[in-house]
């Protein structure tokens, strides 16, 4: 299932109607190039959770956790890692997936083996123009199609963050 974002509002509005609609044990694991737009998906799913405050990217702490309403938000970037040993000698898969929050793993590929069966499995893109977004969601094992056809249709309305400009 694909949504075609145009502008950058169109991912955050995306990243809400995820993020509002995320349960404990869920895990969302989030490809892509540089720049695809994870990180603004990623920080309006926090919103969509109730997580105030700064998302900043944990690229050199590898995990950051944000308290949500009602459920933490376990928010993973595994681009420097080397491997699921690092992972695992750190003690970080007992988050994948958490109990009390949702797990969401920027550049997931680079602990494989780590990564849980039932996830939802977002691939951010370039479009042709170089400016627009394509969101590829998959879902995978207990993390059913009628979640993300839900997620779809609410990233369609509008949203809280639709006057924001940046997060």
């Amino acid at each position: 299932m694909k949504l075609f974002c145009e502008r950058e509002a169109d991912t955050r509005r995306l990243g809400y109607a995820l993020g509002s609609r995320l349960r404990a044990g869920d895990v969302v694991l989030l490809e892509g190039e540089m720049g695809a737009g994870k990180s603004v998906l990623t920080r309006a799913a926090a919103r969509g959770m109730g997580v105030c405050g700064p998302v900043p990217s944990p690229t050199f702490t590898i995990l950051n956790i944000h308290e949500g309403e009602g459920l933490r938000l376990y928010h993973f970037d595994l681009y420097r890692l080397e491997g699921a040993d690092a992972l695992y000698e750190m003690g970080l898969e007992e988050y994948i997936p958490a109990q009390d929050g949702a797990s969401l793993i920027e550049w997931p590929q680079m602990a494989q083996e780590a990564m849980p069966e039932d996830a939802l499995h977002i691939t951010m893109r370039y479009a042709m123009d170089g400016m627009a977004r394509e969101a590829e969601l998959v879902p995978m094992g207990a993390f059913g199609a009628a979640r993300v056809k839900e997620i779809l249709r609410a990233a369609e309305e509008p949203c809280p963050l639709d006057e924001e400009e940046t997060l």
